[in-house]
């Protein structure tokens, strides 16, 4: 009887204490999800999205991040291109794609140093923005969580309100605020 009763005592403990975990440690994922959203996202662009379910958002990502570095690449290969044909021009020849096919050459070698200033830019500037995007990324993934963790219902609510005003026969637009307030026993 005695090794019945602490049977069922010990039950009934560990079960109380197991809520009172539960709870704890429903508490510290909801405070802790944000920051585990922007490590998800700066680990794996996207990530962070999917771990706050918002599926969506993913190309998107995928996609700014992929136009950056489209035109990085773009601008290197054109960037060469230049480089090259300004080099040849310096060693003496002159049958690279920029001369032409007459005597003078189609693109000077002042607009080929031009050029690959403007295109080491171009180059620069696309790192720049595709950096900015991907930080942009982790702070999305930052600020959704952040927002995931508030209630938002029809309690608390601004519309847009027309009325037509017949006295002054003109148009009255404005903002609405509701406000629903209540009591639970």
């Amino acid at each position: 009887m005695y090794k019945l009763l602490i049977f069922f005592f010990s039950l009934f403990f560990f079960n109380f204490n197991y809520a009172q975990n539960e709870k704890f440690e429903k508490d510290l994922e909801i405070s802790l999800r944000p920051s585990k959203a922007t490590f998800y996202s700066a680990v794996l662009p996207g990530l962070g999205q999917a771990y706050n379910k918002k599926y969506w958002k993913i190309p998107i990502v995928y996609g700014a991040l992929a136009s950056g570095i489209y035109f990085y690449k773009k601008n290197d290969l054109d960037y060469n291109r230049y480089r090259n044909a300004y080099k040849r021009r310096l060693a003496g020849f002159i049958d690279d794609e920029f001369y032409g096919n007459g005597i003078y050459p189609a693109i000077s070698n002042d607009g080929l140093i031009r050029a690959q200033r403007t295109l080491k830019r171009n180059k620069e500037l696309s790192i720049l923005v595709t950096l900015g995007l991907y930080i942009l990324n982790i702070i999305d993934a930052n600020v959704d969580a952040h927002l995931m963790q508030f209630n938002l219902d029809d309690n608390l609510t601004i519309t847009p309100n027309y009325e037509f005003n017949n006295i002054q026969n003109k148009s009255n637009f404005g903002l609405s605020l509701n406000i629903e307030l209540w009591v639970r026993y």
